[in-house]
Order: C-alpha cells, then structure tokens, then sequence
C-alpha cells in the first residue's frame, strides 16, 4: 500500500494531529493490536498456540449438520 495513501491532518498551526488510513490498513492494524493484547497473557498465548496446532476439529459442513440448522 502506497504512503499516498495515508492522510495527515494538521492543526491551524500546521502541527499533525491525525492520520486517514484505508479501512483494509486499519483492520490490520486493529487485528495485530488485538493480537499483541492477548499475547500479554501466558496462559492466553499457550491457549492460542495450542488450538492453531489442533488438527482434530469439525468443518463448517459437519457442525450444520450435526446441528441439523
């Protein structure tokens, strides 16, 4: 993504006071703080890395049928 476009907002003293950024940026920015935050926990990190291991979960398919919605 090109810093063109990223937008400064400025003061009437021409100091930065704000940025625009495009939404997609922000959901990534969003998205790694929330990541960072839950990382700040131990017993939250070892809970995330165990279920990015986990391998023995239902598709999306197979938990609507068993639901039967």
């Amino acid at each position: 993504m090109p810093d063109t476009d990223i937008q400064i907002v400025s003061n009437e003293a021409g100091e930065p006071t704000a940025v625009i950024v495009p939404i997609e940026l922000w959901r990534e920015i969003a998205s790694e703080r929330e990541t960072a935050y839950l990382l700040k926990s131990e017993t939250l990190k070892q809970r995330l890395l165990a279920a990015a291991r986990r391998q023995d979960g239902l598709s999306l398919e197979a938990v609507v049928e068993k639901l039967g919605i």
